[in-house]
């Protein structure tokens, strides 16, 4: 029974090495933490890594180094691992991390096409409070 266990341990197969030259660089700045992730031109994720993931932990987290800690980890992955060249960003927030997040994208030797600004904008407002009883 036990060399039944072993042999399916033995028969899994090894991870193939995906090649993908052009993908899209998600950053989302938020006031509390920066999260980037690396997708392929369909939209699944390669590599991510936020600012919390880098080990800044509390107000720190909320800043221009920490976003750009988390996308130099990022672009390690893209150039390493998948040889990422070309990206599309792609920003959503208002964070302080918007702008240091793709300086650090380009000073890792990746190209960066086009950046667009996703940031969701209200449009209607909140609900107003119910009318106040006499």
């Amino acid at each position: 029974m036990a060399d039944i266990a072993s042999e399916a341990t033995k028969t899994s197969r090894k991870k193939q090495r995906r090649s993908v030259p052009a993908g899209q660089l998600h950053i989302q700045a938020t006031f509390n933490n920066t999260i980037v992730s690396l997708t392929d031109k369909q939209g699944n994720v390669l590599a991510a890594s936020s600012a919390g993931a880098t080990g800044f932990r509390g107000s720190k987290k909320g800043t221009a180094y920490a976003a750009q800690v988390a996308a130099e980890k990022v672009a390690e992955a893209a150039k390493t691992q998948y040889g990422t060249n070309n990206v599309d960003v792609f920003v959503k927030g208002v964070g302080l991390g918007r702008d240091s997040a793709i300086r650090a994208m380009g000073s890792f030797g990746i190209t960066i096409n086009s950046i667009t600004d996703i940031t969701g904008v209200p449009h209607g407002g909140v609900r107003p409070k119910k009318a106040r009883r006499a």
